[in-house]
């Protein structure tokens, strides 16, 4: 689904990314981990488009996708979600998902300012699908209010239902339980769970690593802008270099 080849990217002179490649297959759960400064998010940032590279190159589905833009990328399936909230403060939450069905909008300005037939059709699916979002994520039941009053945990899902709105072959989320407690980490995992038997791929940065090893069905871990390591949860459990990484030698 994914192949990232021997990015590296630089800010200065400091290396963010040196020759990381990794390989995440279709209808997965993937994991990138790392202590802090390894380069997660600026490797998200470069797939996602918000980046540009320095070397290397990003496939999606064997295209080449290296230097497309953030709209480009959703439009061939490439989504992703945030550490920091990225909301639409003053628009309810039901507003916020229908955002993220502007892909499948095909009405001009002329046709949204009279309320055509064709318009008024097409905003009733756009609702209807929205609405199917806000169910999957468990927001239903705050459709009207203001996405700026959501507590932490429910606005990071709706990040996640606006991201499914655009019916994505693939969702990077960047830390989705940082700041939840543990009931809604165990919502989080659910999610992730459900959007994989949706038959979308699932890549996770994350620093639960409870979460990660529970979820995740491949994890390769990032340390100094390089790839430590990659396996299964048990193989980077079990890791010498991914522990003495976290943790120092003893």
């Amino acid at each position: 689904m994914l192949k990232v080849s021997n990015v590296s990217k630089n800010f200065g002179g400091v290396a963010a990314l040196r020759g990381v490649s990794l390989t995440i297959s279709k209808g997965t759960i993937a994991g990138i981990i790392g202590p802090n400064g390894a380069g997660k998010t600026t490797l998200f940032n470069i797939i996602s488009g918000l980046y540009p590279q320095d070397e290397g190159e990003v496939f999606l589905e064997e295209r080449n996708i290296s230097f497309l833009s953030p709209e480009k990328l959703v439009r061939l399936g490439l989504v992703r979600t945030f550490q920091n909230l990225e909301l639409f403060g003053r628009m309810t939450v039901l507003e916020n998902v229908m955002v993220g069905l502007h892909t499948k909008s095909s009405s001009g300005l002329l046709s949204c300012a009279l309320r055509l037939p064709k318009q008024r059709k097409e905003e009733k699916r756009i609702v209807e699908e929205a609405w199917k979002c806000l169910e999957l994520c468990g927001l239903a039941e705050v459709a009207e209010k203001e996405a700026a009053s959501l507590p932490l945990g429910q606005g990071r899902l709706l990040e996640v239902a606006r991201a499914l709105a655009t019916e994505p072959k693939i969702i990077l989320m960047d830390e989705p339980a940082a700041g939840l407690n543990t009931r809604e980490t165990t919502g989080v995992a659910d999610l992730i769970r459900k959007i994989r038997d949706m038959g979308i791929t699932v890549v996770l940065v994350e620093h639960d690593m409870e979460l990660v090893m529970e979820v995740c069905d491949h994890i390769s871990v990032l340390n100094l802008g390089q790839k430590l390591a990659e396996g299964s949860p048990r193989e980077i459990q079990d890791n010498s270099a991914v522990i003495n990484a976290y943790l120092g030698e003893d």
